[in-house]
């Protein structure tokens, strides 16, 4: 019978994309790190020595904790924030196990630098309606879940970027921008290793509706026409990016789990 601070990779591959994704702290020795920087979707990484110390972070919220097979630095690390009121588990198999089971890994090289309060800095222009959604939803769920997204005059996103060390993504001539017939959030999900079928669906969804060609997927239009509506309700950037967080949250979970599930009232039967 597993133990029950043991959370399986196949069970935490479900929590993670949705908003129930617990913290995940990655505690693999520099050397082990090293010889394969990738990072699990979303997780920080942090020293073991120093649990004791960082742990109050955590507290009060769930964390999944992992080192190279899910021995003795994740389970003592997991120990120790248990007694600073953190429901902490340990990833079974820890890192290695995760990569047996080839689910996906972000390049720890591809992430822009971080903060002095460990988060990764964007930032892109104002009045975001679809593609500036999409990728902060992309980020958040599966690559910093703390990450902070400027909004700015599109003129000064260059130039912000460089004077508050954040990302520029989504204007031409930048790393993180549309490639030929890609759009951003495509180039995001290709460069963080996060092709699962699920968002490669999704992505098609988003370039469709991103760049007018509505024929590429049949909801295209029903996620245009609410990137448009949220555009109009909210007249503070941040406060529309948390709408439409929500909103790709509904979108992904159909992607992953509902694609199959049809409407079935009324019945349509004709009457006897």
């Amino acid at each position: 019978m597993s133990s029950p601070t043991l959370i399986s990779p196949d069970k935490l591959a479900r929590l993670i994309g949705t908003a129930k994704t617990p913290a995940l702290i990655d505690v693999r020795t520099e050397e082990d790190f090293a010889a394969d920087p990738r990072l699990i979707p979303g997780a920080v990484r942090r020293n073991h020595e120093e649990a004791a110390d960082w742990g109050e972070e955590f507290s009060g919220h769930p964390a999944i904790v992992f080192c190279l097979r899910g021995q003795k630095l994740a389970q003592g690390t997991a120990a120790w924030l248990r007694h600073l009121h953190v429901d902490a588990e340990t990833l079974e198999g820890g890192f290695e196990g995760w990569k047996a089971a080839k689910l996906p890994l972000v390049p720890a090289s591809k992430l822009p630098g971080r903060n002095a309060q460990g988060q990764t800095v964007w930032v892109t222009r104002a009045r975001p309606k679809i593609d500036r959604i999409a990728c902060p939803w992309l980020i958040r769920r599966f690559v910093d879940p703390n990450a902070v997204f400027l909004f700015v005059a599109p003129s000064e996103v260059v130039a912000v970027g460089e004077r508050f060390n954040a990302a520029p993504f989504d204007i031409e001539n930048v790393f993180w921008s549309h490639r030929g017939e890609l759009c951003t959030f495509d180039v995001m999900v290709e460069e963080f290793g996060l092709a699962t079928p699920p968002l490669l669906r999704l992505a098609t969804m988003v370039r469709a509706a991103d760049t007018a060609r509505l024929d590429l997927s049949p909801e295209a239009p029903g996620l245009l026409a609410a990137s448009l509506g949220l555009s109009r309700m909210y007249d503070d950037d941040l406060e529309q990016l948390e709408a439409g967080i929500a909103l790709y949250d509904a979108f992904y979970r159909w992607c992953r789990d509902a694609t199959g599930e049809t409407h079935n009232w009324p019945t349509n039967k004709a009457k006897p």
